[in-house]
């Protein structure tokens, strides 16, 4: 009986501590972050900004193999698809942003 008693004061004692655990309040992980639309445009505005900055690293790339190229068709072949696809991705890595604000504008959350 008496263990009944202990335990029955412990399990009221631990109900009356959650109120203190519920006053805590918890910061927003995400900062100035409120909608899901703000969320999409942060991610969309980084990883554009990561894209970009590898398509002018992959500029220089090509550029370099042009120059190693030494007149081979195949090199210079290479070093022209690596340039076109470094352009390619720098104007997906700019265009970011803007085709986020086309997706928040066909989803409603702007």
């Amino acid at each position: 009986m008496n263990k009944k008693i202990i335990s029955l004061v412990i399990f009221i004692s631990l109900f009356c501590l959650t109120s203190l655990a519920l006053a805590a309040g918890i910061e927003n992980p995400l900062g100035d972050t409120k909608t899901f639309g703000d969320l999409l445009e942060k991610i969309a505005i980084g990883v554009g900004t990561l894209i970009a900055f590898l398509g002018v690293v992959m500029i220089i790339v090509a550029g370099i193999l042009y120059l190693t190229s030494a007149g081979s068709p195949e090199k210079i072949g290479t070093a022209k698809k690596a340039l076109m696809y470094a352009i390619a991705g720098i104007a997906i890595g700019l265009a970011a942003k803007p085709i986020v604000d086309i997706i928040k504008g066909i989803i409603g959350t702007r």
